[in-house]
């Protein structure tokens, strides 16, 4: 008799799962075809926005008196980025939280009205300059579109949840042109739960979206690295130590996320176009000082990939200039993430603490220098959003380099312990608290 209950059970639970499994799979292809395509156009206008930044800060570094073009232009992208979020509230910050919102039942899954909002406010804020990632508008592009097909296969709401969360790892993947850790993203941050439906779901949606992104983006890893050796066992403790130390550093950003929500809720009477124009022009003057401090972040990540010799006060500067300039350009309330600005700040990190430690122990940096760069950047992005599986296979696809997975895996895992013991939430559960509360 139990075996025949047994059979039963798993007769109805197969049922279950082909019920409407294929109208499914072919609606999150057909978003992720759309999310491939326009997350593609999106980092395609970032690229030629950069591009432009920086023809114009040369332009106005030899021009007298051109030094205010930078400042007033970065400062009115982002005045207009937040007069269009005005018009689409759901499309300011990163996205990712109100994509979790809509998993948890909290609120109704995101329109297509975010889709021109994000795409147009992220392109000029980010592209202005502002210390912002793309990955944050792409994840609620891809998103809005999921929702938006699976309502029109006529799914419930179960499949439409599914539907939204899959196309949201899709359009991560697009963002880093990584697919197996917008898959992993969609399973360890959002959802916290894997089964049939949603994997397939996942893995449809994210393998057609970047198969149609690199269309437009090329077919190659993000960024562009010599070889690097296996870092010797024995330095595992030295690595162990920095996941420590940026455990400290990630709690500490998180809290500086808030502080700066925080200090632009109160201000609230200015009108949010002005506050937006204020950070502009501060981050315009530090493009001008030096255009690795500000922007997303990829190019001084690519310079420390390259294994280019920068100095420790020049390594340090930009370190504190970014820790700042991040939450500071979130709080402008502009479409703009924190996931690219997070692996900037901790390959900074880490090329700064192997440099410390060379002074004390001369030798160290050469042979694993580039190895703590690496490591930094999964590191701190799993400390501040923990989420370190996501942030260690996001770092492996847009290298292209594994040699590093032991001492990621190991500072990980200590920056994660050191963080949660400091009682840090990850960032996303607070920031998803604020999109509820309306208030930090």
């Amino acid at each position: 008799m139990a075996d025949v209950d047994q059979a039963e059970r798993e007769q109805r639970d197969g049922d279950g799962l082909r019920s409407g499994l294929l109208i499914l799979l072919l609606a999150t292809a057909v978003a992720g075809l759309a999310t491939g395509f326009v997350g593609g156009a999106f980092r395609w206008v970032l690229d030629r926005a950069t591009e432009l930044r920086g023809h114009i800060v040369t332009w106005a570094l030899e021009t007298p008196s051109g030094w205010i073009v930078p400042i007033l232009l970065t400062a009115l992208a982002a005045a207009t980025a937040a007069t269009i979020v005005r018009l689409s509230p759901r499309s300011a910050g990163s996205g990712i939280q109100d994509v979790e919102a809509v998993v948890r039942g909290e609120v109704a899954p995101p329109r297509l009205d975010v889709i021109p909002a994000r795409f147009v406010g992220g392109a000029l804020a980010i592209g202005g300059g502002l210390v912002l990632g793309r990955e944050g508008p792409t994840v609620h592009m891809g998103a809005a579109l999921g929702a938006a097909a699976a309502q029109a296969a006529r799914r419930d709401e179960t499949d439409v949840r599914i539907a939204q969360s899959s196309l949201s790892g899709a359009g991560l993947a697009v963002a880093f042109n990584a697919p197996i850790g917008g898959a992993l993203f969609v399973f360890e941050e959002l959802t916290h739960r894997l089964t049939t439906r949603l994997m397939l779901a996942t893995l449809v949606a994210v393998g057609v979206a970047v198969a149609c992104a690199r269309i437009i983006i090329g077919n190659s890893a993000d960024f562009d690295v010599t070889g690097v050796e296996p870092a010797p066992l024995h330095a595992l403790p030295l690595f162990v130590a920095f996941g420590v130390v940026i455990g400290l550093l990630g709690a500490a950003y998180s809290s500086v996320v808030v502080a700066c929500l925080t200090v632009a809720h109160r201000l609230r009477r200015i009108p949010p176009t002005v506050r937006a124009a204020l950070v502009g022009a501060v981050v315009g003057a530090a493009l001008l000082y030096d255009p690795l401090t500000v922007s997303g972040g990829d190019a001084v990540t690519q310079l420390l990939l390259h294994g280019q010799s920068v100095a420790l006060p020049v390594v340090l500067t930009y370190l504190v200039i970014r820790f700042f300039a991040g939450p500071l350009s979130y709080a402008a309330g502009t479409p703009g993430g924190l996931f690219a600005p997070l692996l900037a700040l901790g390959a900074l990190s880490g090329l700064a603490f192997i440099q410390v430690i060379d002074g004390l122990w001369p030798g160290v940096e050469r042979d694993l220098a580039l190895t703590f760069v690496f490591v930094g950047m999964s590191t701190l992005f799993a400390a501040v959003v923990r989420a370190p599986l996501t942030g260690i296979v996001l770092v492996i696809e847009m290298t292209a380099v594994t040699s590093a997975i032991i001492p990621m895996i190991a500072a990980g895992a200590a920056a994660v312990l050191t963080a949660t013991a400091l009682r840090s939430r990850p960032v996303y559960d607070r920031l998803r608290e604020i999109l509820l509360t309306g208030k930090p």
